[in-house]
C-alpha cells in the first residue's frame, strides 16, 4: 500500500507547497512474533460455535491455524484473514464472518490473535493487560501535554482550511484528497509551530510535529485519511450536505465521530497481552500479540443499529479511533473536520462530487478514499 503522488494545491509566490510527500508511516503492520499456544495445543471458545485452535507451534516457522467447530459447514473450516486477497477493497464480508463465527482466532498471516467484536476490541483498548500501544486521547496523552493553547490551534486550523479551500474554489474540477486533505493536517501543525509552508513536510512530520503532539506526532498521516473519509461520507449523500452545510459545531462533531466509527482511518491496532485475558470468544494467552480490528468493531450489529449506514443523528454513537482524554492530535483532528466543512462550503457553496464519481475506500492497515473528485462550482 503506497501513498499516491500528490500535486501542489495551487501556485503562489512565496508559500508554495512541496510537490510530493514522504512515505506514509502507517503503510506497514509492525512485525510480531507468533503467539505461544497453551500447553495442550488447543483452546476452545466458551460458547456454542466457538473456536478451536490446533497445530504445533514448537517447530520453527510453524504457527497454529484457526478452525470453527461444528456449524452447518462442519469442522475444519479455516477462518478468513483481514489480509486475504480482496480485503483492501471490501473487508466487510471478512469482518462479518470473523465476528459471527470466529470471535477469537489466531491468524497466521498477521501472526497474532484476532479480536473483531466491538465489546472485545473496546476492552482491549482500555484494559491494562493489553500493553505496548495507546491511542491519542488515552491516559498517557494527558500526562504528555501541558502547554497546549486550544484557541491558537483553532485559529491556525481555521486559517489553513480557508487558504486551501480558496486555492481550489475557481477550478472546474479538483481532487480533495490530493489538494485539500493531504495538506490541511500538515499545514495546521506547520502554522502552529511557525514552520514556513515550503518546509512543512520536511519538519512537520518529524521534530516539529513531535514538539506539538508528543507521542502522537505520527498522527498527521492518520488525520489525512480520517479527513478524507469524513468528506467522502458527507459528500456522498446530498441530504448530509444539506444538513451539515451550516451546522453548529456540535452536529459537525457528531458527524465526525460517526465517520470515525463507520470508516476508521486505522483498521488494525496491535497490542500484546501481559496475562491471560478472557474475551467473548475464549481466552487470549499471556504474552501474545493481538490484532484489534477497529474496522470490524465499528460495524458490529450487536453494538450499532444499521452499522453500515453513515448517520450523524444516530442515538447509539461510538468510535474507537481516539480515546476520550486530552490530546492535541485528537483536538486537531476534530477542528480540521469542522473547519474543512466550513471552509469548503464557504468557498464553494455548490460543491458536489463530480458526475459519475463515487468514493472508493481502500487499504488494509489504514483505509480511506484515495481520491475525492469534486466540482467546486456545482
Amino acid at each position: 500500500m503506497s501513498h499516491d503522488q500528490h500535486r501542489e494545491p495551487g501556485r503562489g509566490t512565496g508559500n508554495d507547497l512541496p510537490e510530493a510527500p514522504p512515505a506514509d508511516p502507517w503503510t506497514r503492520l509492525p512485525s510480531m512474533a507468533p503467539a505461544t499456544p497453551p500447553a495442550d495445543g488447543r483452546t476452545t471458545a466458551g460458547r456454542p460455535g466457538g473456536v478451536l485452535r490446533t497445530g504445533p507451534a514448537s517447530l520453527p516457522g510453524r504457527v497454529p491455524t484457526a478452525h470453527r467447530t461444528g456449524g452447518p459447514r462442519g469442522a475444519g473450516v479455516v477462518a478468513p484473514s483481514p489480509l486475504d486477497p480482496g480485503a483492501s477493497r471490501d473487508p466487510h464480508a471478512i469482518h462479518r464472518t470473523l465476528r459471527e463465527q470466529f470471535p477469537l482466532t489466531y491468524d497466521p498471516l498477521l501472526r497474532a490473535w484476532v479480536l473483531s467484536r466491538y465489546a472485545d476490541v473496546a476492552t482491549a483498548l482500555t484494559d491494562s493487560r493489553f500493553t505496548h500501544g495507546h491511542r491519542p486521547g488515552d491516559p498517557p496523552c494527558a500526562r504528555a501535554h501541558v502547554d497546549v493553547d486550544v484557541a491558537a490551534l483553532r485559529a491556525v486550523t481555521e486559517r489553513t482550511a480557508y487558504v486551501l479551500a480558496r486555492r481550489i474554489a475557481e477550478r472546474p474540477q479538483a481532487d480533495l484528497v490530493a489538494e485539500f486533505c493531504h495538506w490541511l493536517p500538515a499545514g495546521t501543525v506547520a502554522a502552529a509551530v511557525g514552520v514556513p509552508y515550503r518546509d512543512m513536510m520536511r519538519l512537520v512530520r518529524g521534530r516539529a510535529a513531535g514538539a506539538l503532539a508528543g507521542e502522537c506526532g505520527g498522527q498527521i498521516a492518520v488525520r489525512e485519511k480520517a479527513l478524507a473519509s469524513f468528506l467522502g461520507n458527507v459528500l456522498s449523500d446530498p441530504d448530509q450536505v444539506a444538513a451539515l452545510r451550516d451546522a453548529p459545531a456540535g452536529l459537525v462533531g457528531r458527524a465526525w465521530a460517526e465517520s470515525l466509527r463507520r470508516d476508521p482511518p486505522v483498521q488494525i491496532a496491535v497490542r500484546r497481552t501481559s496475562a491471560e485475558v478472557a474475551v467473548g470468544g475464549g481466552t487470549v494467552p499471556a504474552g501474545a500479540p493481538v490484532a484489534l480490528l477497529l474496522g470490524s468493531a465499528g460495524r458490529d450489529p450487536e453494538r450499532f443499529r444499521e452499522p453500515d449506514r453513515f448517520d450523524p443523528f444516530r442515538d447509539d454513537p461510538g468510535q474507537l479511533t481516539y480515546g476520550g482524554g486530552f490530546c492535541p492530535a485528537v483536538i486537531l483532528a476534530g477542528l480540521e473536520a469542522e473547519y474543512a466543512l466550513r471552509a469548503l462550503f464557504t468557498a464553494m457553496p455548490r460543491l458536489r462530487l463530480a458526475d459519475g464519481f463515487r468514493p472508493v475506500w481502500t487499504g488494509l492497515i489504514t483505509r480511506a478514499p484515495r481520491s475525492l473528485i469534486v466540482r467546486p462550482g456545482g
